[in-house]
């Protein structure tokens, strides 16, 4: 009997401590394949620090990170369409969703150089996108594009080609719209730059210790985002 009393007393203290201590701030991560290579170092990094997720499949992305499918968010309209479907979902309630789209909006079509997502509506999707999020109270902490360099991009590339203007461009853009609604930025595309092109592996992924680094940045920016969290809860 006292066996019996002392295991439940026990379990009651257990659980008295579990529903005492203080939840960790849930973090989701939207971003083209660089944040899907990236992410499985980030996951570790911020583990016990956050609570961590993405939109994620069973593997169809990687099969070939050109194609925005799954856990590859793809361009701006891509990301926005997904998160009106998200939206309704009061289940969806990240204290901060880290966002990346860039890279498949600037693809343009090697017979007519028609771009992806023109810099117009660039613009208004990225608009679209902090006003859906501003209304469901979620953190939007943005991710500037990492580099193209256009003899490397455009040699491996047949399907499409991509320019180093057009990034600028459209990360000065997103650079804008953020700035003007004070969300915060990480500047992955300078971050990553400053380790030097050596580090690519292809026409725009970067090796192992180019994104553990990554992770690294991110999860120390992330970091001392959590006092402004908490402050808000």
């Amino acid at each position: 009997m006292k066996k019996t009393t002392s295991a439940l007393l026990l379990l009651l203290i257990a659980f008295v401590l579990i529903s005492a201590a203080p939840s960790l701030p849930k973090l989701y991560v939207i971003g083209d394949s660089i944040s899907m290579r990236y992410g499985l170092f980030l996951e570790k990094y911020v583990q016990g620090v956050w609570q961590y997720d993405r939109k994620s499949d069973d593997g169809q992305a990687a099969k070939n990170l050109d194609v925005p499918v799954g856990a590859n968010g793809g361009d701006s309209r891509m990301v926005l369409e997904y998160l009106k479907l998200k939206a309704p979902d009061k289940s969806f309630q990240p204290d901060v969703l880290l966002l990346n789209c860039g890279l498949h909006d600037i693809k343009r079509q090697p017979e007519t150089n028609a771009i992806q997502v023109d810099s117009v509506s660039y613009r208004k999707n990225l608009e679209a996108i902090y006003q859906l999020l501003h209304k469901r109270s979620i953190r939007l902490i943005w991710m500037r594009t990492t580099a193209v360099e256009d003899e490397r991009h455009n040699s491996r590339s047949k399907a499409f080609k991509r320019y180093a203007r057009d990034l600028d461009v459209y990360n000065a853009i997103a650079d804008e719209v953020m700035h003007r609604h004070g969300v915060p930025i990480i500047d992955l595309y300078t971050f990553t730059r400053s380790l030097g092109s050596e580090h690519f592996v292809d026409h725009v992924h970067y090796d192992d210790p180019a994104m553990q680094l990554q992770a690294a940045y991110i999860a120390g920016f992330l970091q001392d985002q959590i006092p402004l969290i908490q402050k808000r809860k």
